[in-house]
C-alpha cells in the first residue's frame, strides 16, 4: 500500500478507477486504447483536483504515472470548453503577419519541463490521449532544428511542451503568445531548479502576459519539497491542495536494490559478469540460421556513469565484448540521443550507458535493471537514477558499485536501503557508523535536514494562507460550447492519415481547428 497524504481546504474526494468521474468519450476511449486499466494512486487524487480546478501542488515517486494524472483532465477541460479567444487571437495575428500561416500561437495549456527527453516523452503521451480530437499538441525544446519547430507550431498549437529556455526564445521571436494560456504545467519544478532555470521561468509566468494565479489553474509536480519549492509554490499557486503519494523523496519498494563493494580496478570484469547473469535473453537467429540467444526488449539495462568519456569509454568495451548498447550524454547530439533512445526502446540495443543527462525523465516501462556502474555524489541523484526501473507498479533491480570513493554518501545509502526495506550489506552499515563519528558535528546532508520535504508545509508554519477556495472556481475562462462546438466536437471515428491525431469533421458551424 502507498500511503498518501492530501491537504488543503475542500479537497476532492479520490476516486478508484477512470469511470468515476465524466472525462468525456474521446479522454475514455484514449483511455481504453492505452491500455490504462486502473488509475494509479497519484491519478486517483491528483485527476479529480484538477477537475475541480484547483490548484495542485503533488510530490509523487518518480514512474507514478504523473503525466497522465495531468494530461487527462486538463484535455478533458480542453475538448468540453473549446479554444476560446485563442483561435480568434491566432487568426488576427496572421492576417496581421501578411500570410495565414505564419500566425503567433496562443496554447492554451503550457506544460514545463526540464530535459529534451522528458519533453518529447510528455508530447508523446498527448498525442496519445488527444488522439482523434481536434486538440493538436506541440514540443519545442533546446538542441534541434529551431526553424523546423517553428513551422510545426504554424500548423496550430493547442497544448505546449516546452523547456523554458527554448521557449522563452520562441516568445522572444513572437511566435507564442500565453495570453490564453489556462493550464500551466511545472513537471519536475525540483530539477528545473536544480538546472538554473528559475529566472526563465519566472520570466514565463510573471514577466509576460501570462494570465495572473487565479485566472490560470496551475500544477507542480516535484519528487522532492525542499525549501525552493515551497518559494515557487507560494508564488505561482493559489490555495493549492498539496498531495503526497508514497514518502516523498523516498525510493519504491517495487524496486530491489542491491549494494555490492567493487574495486574501480574490477569494475569491468564485474560488470559483465552482472549482465551474463541477469539479462534475460530471447531466442534469434544468425546469419548461418543457428540460434542464438540475445537479450531483447523485454530486459533493458541502464548503466550509469559519472563522466562523458566514462560513457564512450565503457560503450566501446562492451562493444567489443559482443554486447548490442549504445550511449547519450550531454555532447552528443539531440538526433544522437533521440536514434540512441529508439535503439534502446525496440530492444536493438538492449543496454544504454548514460550519464546524468538521463537520470531524470527517462520514461521506459521495461527498464529491468539499472546499475550504478559510478555512484553519484548525492543521495538525491542516486533516488533519480534507480528510478527508472520499478515503474508504475513493475519490479526492476538496482544495482550499484560501491567502493573507498563512494564514503560521502554511506550514512544516507544506508536510510535509504533501510527505509525500503532492503538487505543491508554489513560492511554498509560499519561504514556508515564510522563516517557519522567522523562528521559529527557538521549536520546531516539537506535531504534529511528539516521537516518539510515530506509534508505541506502550511501545516508545521506560523503564515496560514488567506480565506478559503469560495467561488474562485468561477473565475478563469470558463467559456464552455455547446453541443459539438468544443474540441470533443461529434463522432471521432475518422481521422488524418498525415498526423493521427486531428479530427476529419464536416460540421457547418465553426472549425476550432482553426484552419
Amino acid at each position: 500500500d502507498i500511503p498518501v497524504e492530501a491537504t488543503g481546504q475542500n479537497c476532492p474526494h479520490h476516486i478508484e478507477s477512470f469511470q468515476d468521474i465524466a472525462m468525456g468519450d474521446i479522454v475514455m476511449s484514449n483511455i481504453a486504447l492505452t491500455r490504462y486499466t486502473r488509475p494509479t494512486p497519484v491519478q486517483k487524487y491528483a485527476i479529480p483536483i484538477i477537475k475541480s480546478k484547483r490548484d495542485l501542488m503533488a510530490c509523487a515517486q518518480t514512474g507514478s504515472g504523473k503525466t497522465a494524472a495531468f494530461l487527462l483532465p486538463i484535455l478533458s477541460q480542453i475538448f468540453a470548453d473549446g479554444p476560446g479567444d485563442a483561435l480568434a487571437a491566432a487568426k488576427a495575428s496572421g492576417q496581421d503577419n501578411g500570410k495565414y500561416g505564419r500566425r503567433k500561437q496562443y496554447p492554451i495549456s503550457l506544460v514545463l519541463a526540464p530535459t529534451r527527453e522528458l519533453a518529447l516523452q510528455i508530447d508523446d503521451e498527448a498525442r496519445r490521449f488527444s488522439y482523434r480530437s481536434r486538440v493538436r499538441p506541440c514540443v519545442v525544446y533546446g538542441g534541434a532544428d529551431i526553424g523546423q519547430q517553428i513551422r510545426d507550431l504554424e500548423r496550430g498549437c493547442h497544448l505546449l511542451v516546452a523547456t523554458p529556455g527554448r521557449l522563452v526564445d520562441m516568445m522572444e521571436r513572437g511566435k507564442i503568445g500565453l495570453d490564453f494560456c489556462n493550464y500551466l504545467v511545472l513537471d519536475e519544478a525540483d530539477r528545473m531548479l536544480d538546472m538554473g532555470f528559475e529566472p526563465q521561468i519566472r520570466r514565463i509566468v510573471e514577466q509576460d502576459t501570462m494570465p495572473s494565479k487565479g485566472l490560470r489553474q496551475t500544477m507542480m509536480f516535484s519528487a522532492t519539497f525542499p525549501k525552493e519549492i515551497q518559494i515557487l509554490a507560494r508564488d505561482f499557486l493559489e490555495d493549492y491542495i498539496f498531495l503526497a503519494v508514497g514518502r516523498v523523496g523516498s525510493t519504491s519498494e517495487n524496486i530491489t536494490q542491491k549494494v555490492v563493494w567493487v574495486e574501480e580496478s574490477d569494475k569491468r570484469s564485474f560488470l559483465l559478469d552482472l549482465l551474463n547473469a541477469t539479462v534475460i535473453p530471447s531466442e534469434i537467429q544468425d546469419n548461418t540460421g543457428e540460434t542464438i540467444e540475445k537479450p531483447g526488449k523485454d530486459s533493458l539495462t541502464l548503466v550509469f556513469v559519472e563522466t562523458k568519456k566514462g560513457a564512450d569509454a565503457l560503450e566501446d568495451f562492451l562493444y567489443r565484448e559482443g554486447y548490442a548498447c549504445t550511449s547519450i550524454h550531454g555532447d552528443r547530439s539531440q538526433r544522437d540521443r533521440e536514434e540512441a533512445l529508439h535503439q534502446f526502446r525496440s530492444g536493438r540495443c538492449p543496454i544504454l550507458v548514460a550519464t546524468a543527462v538521463a537520470a531524470r525523465g527517462l520514461d521506459i516501462s521495461n527498464v529491468k535493471h539499472v546499475i550504478n556502474f559510478d555512484l553519484p555524489s548525492d543521495i538525491e541523484e542516486y533516488v533519480h537514477r534507480i528510478g527508472r526501473t520499478g515503474r508504475v507498479g513493475n519490479l526492476g533491480l538496482a544495482t550499484s558499485f560501491f567502493n573507498d570513493k563512494n564514503g560521502n554518501i554511506t550514512k544516507d545509502l544506508l536510510d535509504i536501503l533501510v527505509e525500503a526495506k532492503q538487505e543491508v550489506p554489513s560492511w554498509l552499515e560499519s561504514l556508515a557508523y564510522e563516517h557519522q563519528h567522523k562528521s559529527t558535528g557538521r549536520g546531516r546532508s539537506k535531504r534529511f535536514s528539516g521537516g518539510f520535504a515530506a509534508r505541506d508545509y502550511r501545516q508545521t508554519s506560523a503564515a496560514s494562507n488567506p480565506g478559503g477556495f469560495g467561488g474562485r472556481g468561477g473565475g478563469r475562462n470558463q467559456s464552455v460550447h455547446g453541443g459539438n462546438r468544443g474540441f470533443g466536437g461529434g463522432g471521432f471515428g475518422n481521422f488524418y492519415s498525415s498526423d493521427g491525431y486531428g479530427g476529419n469533421y464536416s460540421h457547418s458551424q465553426v472549425d476550432w481547428w482553426g484552419n
